[in-house]
């Protein structure tokens, strides 16, 4: 997907609202358990649910994986399911070199068609650079993250600067603002508006509001661009928002009430 057709979807919906389906055997509404297919009628559910307001949909692979085969099967199904005009992201998180970078970003960009798939650029370029040669495409690189752990590493002083700011700089310099986003942590929030400085152009998938803290106002105020340039994912906030036969009705008005927070910046 180029970067002008999600722009078009934000300025048309006013909303930078990307819909995170974790999905969790444990955690969806028991009676969807008889489905022949649990996790795919919840997310069908969800995505109809949500369609209206959401820009993104952000398949966490590690709860599809984890099924085996018939998780994979659920994959591809919610794949195929979520409209062609949504950006979809494979949230894959993965880091390797030469040919089987290459082969991972064929495996999410031609087996199951996402528009793109997040990356740990650890191992430098030739582990970003073959997920970048996919015509219209896009490498989403793991940047500043609000965990716990960020610290060990991405706060660390080289050249007396935070590693994540050399991280930042050098992949963005391996492509465009047409082909990388990064992933930015909401709950950082002292460090929006400095790491949008390093960076004023590209897309930033931002995770870790609601459940995790962060807020909307915070991450427009400090990272929006004049293309909007942020996709804010919220996962358990929306949907997990109910969890009776009513989840989808809970989902939807949780979705809305994100897009009308949004829309007052866009």
């Amino acid at each position: 997907m180029k970067r002008a057709e999600i722009v078009s979807q934000i300025h048309q919906k006013k909303s930078v609202l990307c819909v995170g389906l974790d999905t969790d055997l444990t955690k969806i509404p028991s009676h969807l358990l008889q489905e022949e297919d649990p996790v795919f009628a919840f997310n069908k559910a969800i995505i109809d649910a949500t369609q209206e307001f959401a820009v993104s949909y952000k398949i966490n692979t590690a709860f599809y994986e984890a099924q085996g085969l018939k998780g994979w099967q659920s994959l591809e199904r919610t794949l195929a399911y979520i409209p062609r005009n949504i950006f979809t992201i494979a949230d894959a998180k993965r880091g390797d070199i030469g040919n089987t970078s290459t082969q991972y970003a064929k495996t999410f960009f031609e087996t199951y068609e996402f528009d793109s798939v997040t990356i740990a650029p650890y191992m430098g370029k030739d582990s970003v650079a073959p997920f970048l040669e996919f015509r219209d495409k896009w490498g989403i690189v793991l940047g500043i993250t609000s965990n716990e752990g960020s610290l060990d590493f991405q706060h660390l002083l080289v050249d007396g600067r935070p590693l994540y700011e050399h991280v930042l700089e050098r992949v963005a310099s391996w492509g465009t603002p047409e082909n990388i986003m990064f992933v930015v942590g909401a709950t950082r929030k002292e460090q929006l508006a400095h790491v949008r400085s390093l960076c004023p152009d590209h897309f930033f998938l931002i995770p870790g509001v609601g459940a995790q803290g962060g807020d909307v106002d915070t991450v427009c105020r400090n990272t929006l661009n004049s293309d909007a340039g942020v996709l804010i994912n919220v996962s358990r906030g929306v949907i997990y928002a109910g969890n009776d036969e009513h989840f989808a009705e809970a989902a939807a008005a949780a979705a809305r009430q994100y897009q009308k927070e949004m829309s007052v910046y866009l």
